[in-house]
C-alpha cells in the first residue's frame, strides 16, 4: 500500500472561472515528500471520495503542496464536493506522490501542450525546465481565456506561450501547423495533457509528422466498449498467496481480488493513476490502461488491474 499522511488546506483561490487553486501544507514542524515534475497525489476526500490531482507547484518544494481543480458539469460527486464544501483549516489525508508522467530534463527542446485544466502538471514541469535553463516553449489551448488558469504565472515565468482560445480565434487550433516547425529540433519532447480529442489529435498529428517523443496524461481511461476488448472468464493465480481465483465477465480484476480479500492499492479505477500496477508473472494481459506506453504492454511484465483483463485463460500474478 502507498505511504499516506494528513495534510492541511492552507488556502483557496479562485485561478479561472470554475477552476479552484488549493495549497495544502503539512502539520507544523514536518516536511512533505518531495516529488519530481509530472507528480500527482491523492486525495481521500472527507465524503469518502478518492481523487487524484497534479502538482503544479515547484519540485523541490517541501513546505507544501498545490493543486488545481476544475469545476467538473458531469462531476462524480469529488470536484463538487471540493468547489461547495472544503474550506481553510480543513484535514485531509494524501497519498506520496506518483509520477506516471515522468519529465526527460536532458531533452535538447521541450514543447508543452495543455488543453484547459490540463496545464497543470505541464506548469510544474515549466517551472522545472526555467529552473534548469533548459529550453521549451508552451501552447495553450481553452475555449475562452476567462477559463484559463495561470496565465499571470506562465507570462512572470517567462516561457514563450502561444495562446490559443477557441472563442476569440473562432475555432480550435490548427494543430498540425503549430507543431511542424516546433518538433523539427532534434531531441525535441513532446508532453500534452488536456481532454481525449485533443490528445487523440495530437498523437495523429505526431504519427504524421513522424516524431516519436510523445508522452501524455489522460484525465479519463479507455471505455471498456470499444473495440477489441476481451471480457472472457478467467483463472487468476496469485503466487505468494497460493491462491487462485476466477474473474468473470461481470466484474472487473480489481473488483474480484478486492472481495476475495486482497491487499492491493488502488485509486482512480480509470487506468490513469498507476496506483494498483501489478508484476506479471505468466498470462497475456488485456491492457486497458493509459499509463503504461505501447513497450511496456507488449512486454506484459506489469498491468494495471482496475481496468485490464486477460487475453489468455490463466493469469499469474505477484500477489
Amino acid at each position: 500500500m502507498s505511504t499516506t499522511f494528513e495534510i492541511i488546506v492552507h488556502s483557496l483561490r479562485l485561478e479561472a472561472e470554475d477552476v479552484l487553486g488549493i495549497e495544502l501544507r503539512p502539520q507544523e514542524g514536518r516536511f512533505l515528500p518531495k516529488f519530481d515534475a509530472g507528480a500527482h497525489i491523492d486525495l481521500h476526500l472527507p465524503n469518502g471520495l478518492l481523487r487524484s490531482y497534479s502538482l503544479i507547484n515547484a519540485p523541490g518544494e517541501t513546505y507544501r503542496y498545490v493543486i488545481a481543480v476544475l469545476r467538473d458539469k458531469v462531476s462524480r460527486g469529488g470536484s463538487v464536493f471540493i468547489h461547495e464544501q472544503l474550506r481553510v483549516g480543513t484535514t485531509l489525508t494524501v497519498s506520496a506522490p506518483r509520477n506516471n508522467f515522468p519529465l526527460n530534463e536532458n531533452a535538447t527542446h521541450t514543447v508543452l501542450v495543455a488543453g484547459g485544466i490540463g496545464v497543470t502538471p505541464l506548469l510544474c514541469m515549466a517551472r522545472r525546465l526555467r529552473q534548469l535553463g533548459k529550453s521549451l516553449e508552451l501552447l495553450y489551448f481553452s475555449r475562452a481565456r476567462k477559463s484559463a488558469a495561470f496565465l499571470n504565472e506562465l507570462q512572470a515565468l517567462g516561457v514563450p506561450v502561444h495562446w490559443h482560445f477557441d472563442d476569440e480565434i473562432g475555432g480550435p487550433p490548427d494543430l498540425t501547423s503549430l507543431l511542424k516547425s516546433r518538433l523539427s529540433p532534434a531531441g525535441t519532447h513532446l508532453y500534452a495533457c488536456g481532454p481525449t480529442a485533443m490528445l487523440d489529435n495530437v498523437v495523429a498529428v505526431c504519427e504524421r509528422l513522424g516524431h516519436t517523443e510523445v508522452h501524455l496524461e489522460r484525465f479519463g481511461g479507455i471505455s471498456r466498449t470499444c473495440s477489441g476488448f476481451v471480457s472472457n472468464s478467467y483463472t487468476v493465480e496469485l503466487k505468494r498467496s497460493g491462491r487462485e481465483i476466477q474473474v468473470t465477465s461481470e466484474k472487473s480484476l480489481l473488483q474480484t481480488l478486492l472481495e476475495a480479500g486482497i491487499d492491493i492499492d488502488y485509486s482512480c479505477q480509470e487506468g490513469i493513476c498507476g496506483a494498483c500496477e501489478t508484476t506479471v508473472l505468466s498470462g497475456a494481459p488485456d491492457h486497458r490502461d493509459n499509463v503504461l506506453s505501447a513497450r511496456d504492454k507488449a512486454a506484459n511484465r506489469v498491468m494495471m488491474v482496475c481496468v485490464s483483463g486477460c487475453r489468455s485463460e490463466r493469469l499469474t500474478l505477484d500477489l
